[in-house]
């Protein structure tokens, strides 16, 4: 009995240390929520030639990208956020990725999202091309857990680099139960972007993201999300687009418009074999007059032509003119993000009535 009742004291004592007397850090990590870092290449992982080259890097001879681990001991501070783990799903500048590489990307995001070991994901990106990745996943991730795309405009080597703290926030981001259900974001120079509103607008700025439309969703400060609006189009969880048995996306073309402009540009991807072509007209989507005919040749052989715009931003909104031609409004779409929905939208249909329905609920 004696015995008995040593050992029930024992553990007793034992049960008050790990709760009372155990480091505070390791009760912490359990409360944590878990983050998954995802990367993909880009600048955030390159080394410039040297500490003021900021154009100059990456793919230089003997310049290898980071690797994810090398990034996450770089920056130390975002186990403060989340238990981390990371991934390196491929290495790739983002002016050089693939629809096979987004494909790639989107289906591990859904199978980590799936599992409830995993609160948030950040993508490592780089950002030609970051704003296309973000409204891809937008309308493929089927989770409303955060999903946060990040990089920089400055290597990892370059004096005052952007990548430490832009990472560091996205973790923050992604870890905040505030950024549930909030579709794809974007988080740089201390902004929280909609996939869904955002474009790169500087050639080497690091305040090159903007929202010209919709504005921001937010702002980190001192690493801490503060939301002031939220996305109204459908995205993630609730669009109508599955890519989970695809291998490639239907081929969509963007011609873009200028004075005198002929048709060749769309003759040419018909030929090639688009199933779309997006029309990057001038103001409210107009074009001259051989190339408004060589788009409507072009339906007339069951291509599912798009009027967009160059300027940057605005609304294009069916007109008279091209809805009597059989073509699609882009509505607040970007040419290269309506190319996106279109390609999406013809895995599920080519008709331009259902077509337009989609480009006014996305």
């Amino acid at each position: 009995m004696k015995k008995i009742m040593i050992m029930l004291t024992l553990n007793m004592m034992f049960l008050l240390f790990t709760v009372i007397v155990l480091p505070q850090s390791v009760q912490a990590a359990s409360t944590k929520p878990n983050v998954a870092i995802l990367a993909t290449g880009g600048t955030i992982a390159s080394r410039g030639a040297n500490s003021l080259s900021l154009t100059d890097y990456g793919t230089a001879a003997g310049m290898k990208h980071l690797e994810i681990q090398a990034m996450i001991d770089a920056v130390p501070e975002i186990e403060k956020f989340a238990n981390i783990t990371g991934e390196q799903v491929f290495n790739v500048g983002s002016s050089k990725l693939s629809i096979s590489n987004w494909l790639t990307l989107a289906k591990r995001i859904n199978e980590l999202l799936a599992s409830s070991d995993i609160d948030g994901i950040v993508v490592t990106h780089g950002t030609d091309t970051l704003e296309e990745t973000a409204y891809f996943l937008n309308l493929v991730v089927k989770s409303d857990k955060p999903v946060v795309l990040v990089a920089s405009m400055r290597p990892a080597t370059g004096l005052s680099a952007d990548g430490p703290l832009n990472l560091a926030n996205a973790v923050a981001l992604a870890a905040s139960p505030e950024a549930k259900d909030k579709g794809v974001m974007v988080c740089m120079n201390d902004q929280i972007s909609s996939a869904f509103g955002v474009t790169k607008t500087n050639t080497t700025n690091v305040a090159t993201f903007k929202c010209p439309d919709t504005g921001y969703l937010g702002y980190m400060q001192n690493s801490k999300p503060f939301f002031v609006s939220v996305p109204l189009k459908k995205h993630t969880s609730q669009t109508e687009f599955d890519v989970s048995n695809l291998t490639t996306l239907p081929r969509v073309d963007v011609n873009y418009t200028t004075l005198g402009s002929d048709g060749i540009l769309i003759d040419a991807a018909v030929s090639a074999g688009a199933q779309g072509i997006i029309n990057a007209g001038v103001g409210h989507a107009n074009m001259p007059a051989a190339t408004m005919q060589s788009l409507k040749n072009a339906q007339k052989k069951g291509v599912v032509v798009v009027t967009a715009s160059r300027t940057g931003s605005g609304l294009v909104t069916e007109t008279k003119q091209f809805k009597e031609a059989g073509f699609v409004a882009a509505m607040m779409h970007n040419p290269q993000k309506a190319r996106i929905l279109l390609m999406l939208a013809l895995t599920k249909t080519k008709d331009p009535a259902e077509i337009q329905r989609i480009f006014e609920e996305y």
